[in-house]
């Protein structure tokens, strides 16, 4: 499979390209500047420079051009303001979903966050992620060209993934390291079964591909 990723240069994203790759697919981050690309060239992937805040969906359609599934994994981060939780949480999903409309790829998975909604109330900044990032999925799911799933981690960490995870349509709060959130990834693009499916996730008792399978039916 070819997966492209958006935010290629984000914590999940790097951990889900060096999976892909080592599992034999081919993996491609879209990144911001060209002196990140050393760092995915390092795991396996192919780096593709485009500044999602200000690129036309022609371009980013050009990338998805022959993907079999493309992973949104965007983020302004932590430090980030009001202003660009709107251009990248919400307004770069949301080109990136009408890219890969266009480039006719069907297999769309969009990390999301806990809480997301878009009626959440509140003004202070991590109210208006949650407000960006519930707007995301709601278009997200509007669009009936894509076969999409919607994943909402928990409280994300650095401690080492345990393989063992909790994935359901409503988990409750808890913490999740971002070694396993990448496995969920890299087993969801995988598992087309899961497509009109939102799932919350956080560490658990069952392995990886048995939560996966779970929720796909199978």
């Amino acid at each position: 499979m070819r997966i492209v990723i958006a935010g290629g240069h984000g914590q999940i994203a790097l951990r889900l390209e060096r999976l892909l790759a080592a599992r034999g697919d081919e993996a491609a981050g879209i990144i911001r500047t060209p002196e990140q690309a050393d760092d995915l060239r390092e795991l396996g992937a192919e780096p593709v420079v485009l500044d999602l805040e200000s690129a036309s969906v022609e371009e980013v359609a050009r990338c998805l051009e022959g993907a079999d599934a493309a992973v949104f994994a965007a983020g302004a981060g932590p430090g980030s303001g009001v202003g660009r939780k709107d251009t990248v949480d919400r307004a770069a999903a949301v080109l990136f979903a009408d890219a890969a409309v266009r480039a006719g790829v069907r297999r769309f998975v969009i990390v999301s966050s806990m809480g997301a909604d878009p009626e959440h109330q509140g003004d202070e900044v991590f109210d208006v992620y949650l407000r960006a990032k519930g707007e995301a999925d709601a278009y997200v799911r509007s669009l009936d060209a894509l076969d999409w799933t919607i994943l909402r981690p928990g409280q994300l960490t650095d401690d080492p993934g345990t393989g063992l995870v909790r994935l359901e349509a409503r988990t409750g709060r808890g913490p999740i390291p971002r070694d396993d959130v990448a496995a969920v990834l890299a087993e969801l693009v995988d598992t087309p079964a899961t497509a009109g499916l939102t799932l919350e996730l956080i560490s658990g008792s069952a392995p990886v591909s048995v939560a996966v399978k779970s929720v796909a039916g199978n």
